[in-house]
């Protein structure tokens, strides 16, 4: 995945910084926003992990940090579950202003009912995946039991959570009481998907069924069995990013990719939009070509040459290994590395820099297996007799039509 830091306002005006993750082979089709458990951050290893699986499913993710906590401005003291949902909602303003309106929204934990909260206040998104969410915010409570008396006491206290010291303000616990997520689930008709672990002992997994009761379909629950409330297997995360992607595709508008046909072996296309991203059908075969960033493309794909390279080398290993079997020689494995470029030719080395340069390629040859050296000189022989290798040296003409 490609990852860009991004830095965004809330309602307060300060700054909020999160990572947009975006795909490594294309353009986002959809774009969705992740709210991390209470007290976590964008870090979390859960939350990367689900978000590149989505990004592997062609989502562009944004994760940022919760005011006050990361990497993100303000004091965590001063925050409330409603400060969360407003941070939501600014990070969609950020993407519909600068990218597009996200259509997924992905909590986990506290998270998760602050994007249920946050996805009744923008319209864009069309699907909700929970995952370990309370299902009232006020569910946290238990955390800091043992600090309640205080906090209600003398309006604040500090209460350690996972090994770090926050203080906790009375605005807070009131907040909570005063937002009912099963009143918002009943009235919010988006299609939800409610993950939870029935071994989860920080969130048990009786509020996954009030949230799941109180929602309208589309819903959908899927058990995250084994799994504690954190995801801390790296296994559970992931495979709690798939299923989310995989669902989330069923609720949201995906472009239409018009397969490419032809009647001969390759067809390329390039609309005038694309920058240099190409579509490509090679045989059965469907890929992408692009020019590298540093010339102006996305990176999308291989660039045309290196899928001449590509060529080179592959053909190269097929000639060798079909010509060693046929000699009864075991070659357990053979990499061709193949890199392209153009340099001067050896005649013109003293010529001027306006002196005509000449394709190469540069081929390295590995071998394993138990050759001798004249096996060894044998083989390099037969490497440079594979059909590509005798095309890039042969008189080749292209013949160019007009299709009407």
């Amino acid at each position: 995945m490609k990852i860009q830091k991004v830095t965004f306002l809330n309602n307060e005006g300060q700054q909020l910084s999160g990572r947009l993750e975006l795909p490594i082979n294309q353009q986002p089709h959809n774009f969705a926003i992740f709210a991390h458990c209470f007290t976590c951050n964008k870090n979390l290893s859960a939350v990367k992990n689900i978000s590149r699986a989505l990004t592997s499913n062609g989502f562009g993710v944004l994760r940022f940090d919760f005011t006050g906590l990361g990497e993100s401005d303000g004091d965590f003291s001063d925050t409330n579950f409603s400060g969360n949902v407003d941070d939501l909602l600014s990070a969609a303003k950020h993407l519909s202003e600068n990218y597009k309106s996200p259509t997924l929204i992905v909590g986990h934990s506290l998270g998760g009912a602050a994007a249920i909260f946050a996805a009744a206040q923008i319209d864009s998104i069309k699907a909700i995946a929970t995952i370990g969410a309370p299902s009232n915010p006020k569910h946290v409570q238990h955390l800091l039991h043992s600090s309640l008396e205080e906090i209600q006491t003398y309006g604040k206290a500090i209460v350690n959570l996972s090994g770090r010291n926050f203080t906790i303000k009375k605005q807070f616990i009131d907040d909570l009481e005063d937002n009912s997520l099963p009143d918002i689930a009943k009235k919010l008709h988006k299609a939800i998907l409610v993950m939870h672990s029935p071994q989860d002992t920080t969130v048990t997994v009786n509020n996954a069924e009030a949230i799941y009761k109180a929602a309208h379909h589309p819903k959908s629950f899927v058990s995250l069995d084994g799994a504690d409330h954190l995801l801390s297997n790296k296994a559970d995360s992931i495979y709690a990013g798939n299923i989310i992607a995989s669902w989330a595709k069923r609720y949201i508008d995906l472009p239409e990719i018009e397969l490419l046909k032809t009647n001969l072996q390759v067809v390329a296309s390039l609309d005038s939009d694309d920058g240099f991203t190409t579509q490509i059908k090679v045989g059965n075969h469907y890929m992408v070509a692009d020019e590298p960033i540093s010339y102006g493309g996305n990176d999308f794909g291989p660039s045309p040459y290196e899928y001449v390279s590509a060529g080179l080398s592959a053909c190269t290993a097929m000639t060798i290994q079909m010509y060693a079997k046929r000699k009864g020689w075991y070659i357990e494995n053979v990499e061709v590395h193949t890199s392209y470029g153009k340099v001067h030719a050896k005649d013109c080395e003293l010529c001027d820099e306006n002196a005509s340069k000449i394709d190469t390629f540069n081929r390295e040859i590995k071998l394993e297996g138990n050759l001798d050296d004249k096996q060894i000189k044998r083989i390099l022989q037969i490497a440079d007799k594979c059909p590509v290798h005798k095309t890039l040296h042969s008189d080749t003409q292209i013949i160019t039509n007009l299709i009407q």
